[in-house]
């Protein structure tokens, strides 16, 4: 079984946490239901060609969270889609990732809170003046 599970070695988010994202996304569109077989560890690591540790790692904390059960000698499954969460959830939380993210990356150039604000706020007027503008056209 191909999950067409596609890694960015360039993102600052680790490998294995790229693959149970995908994981969790995929069950939450319904991608991915409960009983649907994933691909073993040593498959998805040749396939994305990366170390089958990688791999482990990930199922075993989507296995933690209870949204796969790997069953010694079957495979591995998808057992509790509501462990996915709601897609409203998940939303939520990669917004307040892109946010952090933003925010530590200009505090790390040097700006204050307070320019971060200002900035963020004159962006939203500019984008909303510019969507105005294009649904008036």
């Amino acid at each position: 079984m191909t999950l067409n599970i596609v890694i960015n070695f360039r993102s600052e988010t680790p490998i294995y946490l790229q693959i149970t994202e995908q994981i969790r996304q995929k069950v939450a569109l319904g991608e991915l239901n409960a009983g649907d077989q994933l691909p073993t560890v040593r498959q998805m690591a040749t396939e994305l060609r990366i170390n089958f540790n990688t791999v482990a790692r990930a199922y075993r904390l989507l296995d933690e969270s209870g949204l796969i059960s790997t069953q010694h000698g079957r495979g591995t499954y998808i057992w509790n889609t509501a462990a996915a969460g709601s897609d409203h959830s998940q939303r939520q939380e990669r917004l307040s990732q892109l946010a952090e993210k933003f925010i530590r990356e200009a505090q790390q150039l040097g700006y204050s809170q307070s320019e971060i604000y200002l900035t963020m706020e004159q962006q939203f007027a500019s984008l909303s003046k510019t969507q105005s503008e294009e649904n008036n056209t």
